[in-house]
């Protein structure tokens, strides 16, 4: 499992395809989540809006992802 550091108190679906570098632009995303298996905490979810927060778990491709607060 690796960590995701955010600096912020959320990031959205979108954002986190990015930061992991999973797509290289947000317009990528659409087509990446029509094409791939999101699982986010124990459950599929495709909207690139959703809000990620510290300690979520986002499996992509048989990897698994933890988010992790990185606000000092």
């Amino acid at each position: 499992m690796k960590n995701v550091k955010i600096n912020s108190e959320f990031i959205t679906l979108g954002q986190f395809l990015k930061l992991v570098n999973l797509i290289d632009s947000g317009g990528e995303a659409k087509f990446f989540l029509k094409t791939h298996k999101i699982i986010i905490n124990d459950e599929e979810d495709y909207r690139r809006g959703r809000k990620l927060y510290p300690c979520d778990i986002v499996e992509v491709e048989g990897e698994h992802y933890t988010l992790v607060d990185n606000v000092d």
